[in-house]
């Protein structure tokens, strides 16, 4: 449900620790981003315990809230999502890249600067981000992450963040899959939002 502005502040919801899951979902974006959507499958059933750890869980997204409240609703979710939508939340963590950084070929992402323009014509890209319903440039100007923040005396510390392939232990399937017998055994992006793949 939605609830209004909010800061920082707000998302701890009274608890002394704040973890955040930069979600891909920008403006330009008919849905969320797939992979994103198969790790937030295992959120819901993680978020009450943490709360009952003195941390909040919030996943945060720039498209606008009715935007991502639609596409939760689709997806059966009810884990806390807040609409970063024309602030600069997103861009102090650098899980959004501007049109200028996108251009010079210097976007700052996972602790490094990167030239992400090489991958426009990626297969795989394409495919991903017509998923998201948009382009491969505008679905890679945003990126994972998940960021984890302490408050102290009212003051808000952030304490850590993990981008890319670091948010890897979020994922829930795939910690199965480095269990079975064939491991993840995957040449592409095979995986489906919950509700995409073929029933029977």
């Amino acid at each position: 449900m939605a609830r209004g502005p909010a800061s920082l502040v707000d998302l701890f919801a009274g608890r002394s620790q704040l973890v955040i899951y930069h979600f891909m979902f920008g403006p330009g974006y008919s849905a969320g981003c797939p992979s994103c959507s198969a790790i937030a499958d295992g959120f819901a059933g993680s978020v009450v315990h943490l709360a009952n750890h003195d941390v909040a869980f919030t996943a945060v997204s720039r498209a606008p809230l009715a935007k991502l409240e639609a596409y939760k609703e689709r997806m059966g979710w009810d884990f806390p999502w807040a609409s970063s939508f024309d602030s600069d939340f997103n861009y102090d963590f650098h899980v959004s890249h501007t049109q200028e950084e996108w251009q010079a070929g210097a976007v700052h992402y996972n602790f490094r600067q990167a030239d992400f323009r090489p991958s426009e014509q990626s297969p795989t890209l394409i495919e991903v981000a017509s998923g998201a319903g948009t382009d491969p440039v505008t679905y890679r100007k945003e990126g994972p992450g998940v960021s984890a923040f302490a408050l102290e005396d009212g003051v808000v510390f952030h304490t850590y963040s993990a981008y890319g392939r670091g948010v890897d232990g979020l994922w829930g399937m795939y910690a199965w899959l480095d269990r079975a017998p064939l491991g993840r055994n995957e040449t592409d992006a095979w995986w489906r939002r919950h509700d995409e793949y073929p029933t029977g």
